[in-house]
């Protein structure tokens, strides 16, 4: 950096691709009028005196202290201004640019595939797993259509938290955990140093503040994050501009109110617009509608002038049919007071024929009772006898599982006695075997026995010899040590041969006592199937017996069926004689609106007709039948059901 350049990135020179500056150049005599405390990093490179500092505490200091600059001129800028902030405002601007420095210190630089990578949108992402309501910053900040860099989710995301009043609030959150911090910041970062706990602290004045930023149209991505010392430097004309700046602030406001004031009458406006034109529509509907009842009124008219003449021909008509009518009453009355005498004496007669009737409807009524009685007494009586049915159904059903489980095992046990036969008989055939083989390896063994005694003996006596004539024969020692040498070798060959036929032997013993345990095994499996036959004897047994069972049961259910059915015809002929003693209850016609059948409506076209069995009333397609019945020796009209139930009744009767 240069001499008159005040700057945070110390250590770093511009060349290349170097980052733009973090601050405006300011010339050095500014430095002296500000009072904000500020320093200027020496390069590593420079000379320095002995009282040199950490570039990086410099940093941190500098920051802080332009921090402190930008939060204190925006409350009282604010306070001044007296009014709701919009994002065009100059302070509000700055401050989010030192924030944005803030950040931005002393992160650490991710490599990707394509370039390094270096946003503080990823510490501020933190903040929702670290903060629950923050969450909702984070989606609508994700959401936004414009976004689309890190560092313009990072702007979006601060403007947000400042128009929420929690922007202390979440950064209080982050600095605490500084484990997750270190993750992306350096031990030596603004974040991670007390400078930063300072900074949350003043950012708890904000809350003060009332701001409305709009996000949606700002071109975040791009915009240039450089400080502006120039707002922070008091100079004399800026103290003689405040009352301007006063001033000013007054007729913005007027401005502000007068703009939204035409915005609230250019929306009165156009609804009223919309009123209009949906008032001359429903004025254009209504002249229809009149020029339609208009139309509607002169045929009523038409109508009425009709009705009117029709009515006085009527009314000419009923006065004639009336005076008709009057000469006939008059003849009525006359045959009425004639015939009146005849029926009184007729009168009488009916009430006599009445009391007799109600003597013998008692006696109907008494034999009733007891013909319902009985009728109870046949219904439970067909109950318990529909209950035993279905319990020997159930048992039959369950006697045919059983029946078919025990065929099924009989099979598998033929199957097995079969099988266990032929094993039988393979096993004899091969222990007959191994008895021929084992006789051999005896006679063998006894064989190899007798020759290791002779050929012991034959030792004994060679040595015998040799210690008599050792002394005598010493001439013929070498022939006699030739010999002994051949003797040796036919022993060592003897000795081995010994060996080989032990190990026969023992394998001969294992397979004899394979061969015995296989027997044994075998014996035992010859049991199980003696004793398996026996079951399958027992079973077979069981078997017949069940199959005469259940053909006797199968006996007695058809017994009990055409039980049944005969009570069931038994019972019939009963509801019928009840039904005649009873007396059949003959519907009224305004009783029946609709067929009991088909449910349809009787109209003028679809008439009403009487079943002579039954009483009630159905349609002609439903009553379409003639039979002839006790009542009426003659074929009178039947319903359907009736007709099917009579039909049923007189081919059960048949023999």
């Amino acid at each position: 950096m240069g001499g008159d350049c005040l700057g945070l990135g110390g250590s770093r020179g511009r060349h290349g691709n170097a980052p733009p500056p973090l601050f405006r150049p300011v010339p050095a005599r500014v430095l002296r009028h500000s009072g904000g405390g500020l320093e200027v990093p020496r390069r590593p490179g420079a000379r320095t005196g002995p009282a040199t500092k950490d570039p990086t505490a410099v940093e941190r200091a500098n920051l802080l202290n332009m921090a402190k600059l930008s939060i204190k001129g925006l409350i009282e800028s604010a306070l001044s201004f007296g009014r709701t902030l919009d994002s065009d405002y100059p302070p509000l601007q700055q401050f989010f640019v030192v924030m944005e420095h803030c950040l931005k210190h002393g992160l650490k630089v991710r490599k990707s595939f394509l370039s390094y990578n270096k946003t503080i949108w990823g510490p501020l992402e933190l903040v929702e797993k670290l903060y629950p309501e923050a969450e909702e910053i984070g989606a609508s900040v994700r959401d936004l259509p414009g976004l689309k860099t890190p560092l313009g989710r990072a702007r979006a995301w601060l403007r947000l938290a400042l128009m929420q009043k929690k922007m202390a609030d979440y950064l209080r959150c982050l600095i605490i955990q500084r484990d997750l911090l270190s993750e992306f910041y350096e031990y030596h970062a603004l974040m991670m140093e007390e400078e930063g706990a300072v900074i949350v602290g003043l950012l708890v004045g904000l809350n003060v503040i009332d701001a409305n930023l709009c996000v949606k149209g700002e071109d975040l991505d791009s915009q240039v994050g450089v400080i502006d010392f120039s707002m922070y430097l008091k100079n004399e004309e800026d103290i003689g501009n405040k009352e301007r700046n006063v001033q000013i602030a007054a007729i913005l406001d007027q401005k502000n109110y007068v703009e939204e004031l035409n915005r609230q009458l250019n929306s009165t406006v156009s609804s009223l617009h919309s009123r209009v034109d949906s008032l001359e529509k429903s004025n254009t509907k209504l002249i229809e509608e009149l020029a339609i009842a208009k139309n509607n009124i002169i045929k009523l008219q038409e109508e009425n002038h009709q009705l009117r003449s029709e009515n006085k021909l009527i009314l000419m008509k009923t006065q004639q049919h009336l005076e008709v009518t009057k000469v006939d009453v008059e003849t009525e009355l006359q045959t009425y007071k004639h015939s009146r005498q005849g029926l009184d004496e007729m009168y009488n007669e009916a009430r006599r024929q009445l009391r007799d009737e109600s003597q013998l409807r008692q006696d109907v009524e008494n034999e009733l009772a007891v013909q319902v009685s009985m009728k109870h007494e046949i219904e439970l009586a067909m109950k318990l006898l529909e209950k035993d049915i279905h319990e020997k159904q159930d048992t039959l059903i369950g006697l045919r599982q059983q029946l078919e489980e025990v065929k099924a095992i009989n099979i598998e046990m033929y199957q097995k006695l079969q099988g266990s036969e032929d094993g039988l008989k393979e096993k004899n055939e091969i222990i007959a075997r191994l008895e021929e083989k084992t006789n051999k390896i005896t006679a063998a063994m006894r064989q190899l026995e007798q020759r290791l005694q002779q050929a012991e003996k034959a030792q004994m006596e060679a040595e015998d010899e040799d210690e008599k004539y050792l002394q005598e024969c010493l001439s013929k020692s070498d022939s006699l040590q030739k010999q002994i040498s051949q003797k040796e070798k036919q022993l060592v060959q003897l000795e081995t041969d010994l060996k080989i036929e032990k190990e026969w032997r023992q394998t001969l013993q294992e397979d004899l006592q394979k061969e015995k345990d296989a027997l044994s095994h075998l014996r035992n499996e010859t049991q199980q199937i003696i004793s398996l036959k026996k079951e399958f004897l027992n079973l077979q047994d069981e078997n017949q017996q069940l199959k005469k069972i259940y053909h006797e049961q199968e006996q007695a259910l058809q017994e009990l069926g055409n039980k049944l059915s005969e009570s069931k015809l038994k019972i019939e002929d009963i509801k019928e004689a009840n039904k005649a003693l009873q007396g059949l209850v003959w519907l009224k016609d305004k009783e029946a609106t609709h067929c009991k059948l088909c449910e349809k409506e009787f109209s003028l076209s679809k008439r009403k007709h009487h079943c002579r069995n039954c009483g009630e009333i159905f349609c002609n397609a439903c009553s379409d039948n003639e039979l002839p019945l006790p009542s009426s020796p003659k074929p009178v009209r039947v319903c359907d059901s009736c007709h099917a139930l009579l039909i049923q009744r007189c081919s059960s009767n048949l023999p």
